[in-house]
């Protein structure tokens, strides 16, 4: 348990680095607004953490579900669904990333409007202000929804 909570702080700093870089590259090379540069470093800093976390941290990679012996029996009977009358088949990946899409939505929510508020609110600079939301924003939201929704076993 500690050494997934190591392992998702050690991927989350890896995010956060790539995240940060981005954000300070776009900033003083582009110009860009702090806020659309902040945006696109959290995108960078999101693709790298789902990938990072479902490999390495929570290693859903392969996972099926187990939770249910009776709807594992049912999925592999009906492992097609029905939508608009296509047929789609819902594998561990797509299910995963789409529970990641929505928590990252709110992830982008939480750090543009943390950096808004900190930098232009409070008068921080940017920097300060990402790095104070970001720890803020991976501590109390990002772990425990990817810990207990995204990667959990139970989908």
């Amino acid at each position: 348990m500690m050494i997934t909570f190591l392992k998702a702080n050690i991927a989350s700093l890896v995010a956060s680095l790539s995240d940060f870089l981005i954000t300070v590259l776009l900033v003083q090379w582009c110009e860009t607004k702090v806020v659309m540069a902040a945006a696109a470093g959290t995108i960078t800093g999101g693709i790298i953490n789902f990938l990072i976390g479902r490999h390495w941290v929570f290693e859903a990679g392969n996972k099926r579900r187990t939770h249910n012996a009776e709807r594992t029996t049912q999925n592999e009977m009906h492992p097609n669904k029905m939508y608009f009358g296509f047929s789609i088949k819902r594998s561990a990946f797509s299910v995963q990333l789409g529970k990641y899409a929505l928590v990252w939505t709110g992830n982008l929510f939480l750090n543009t409007s943390g950096v808004y508020v900190l930098a232009s609110g409070a008068g921080l600079h940017y920097t300060v202000s990402k790095v104070v939301t970001s720890v803020l924003v991976a501590f109390l939201y990002n772990y425990p929804l990817q810990k207990n929704f995204v990667f959990s076993n139970n989908w």
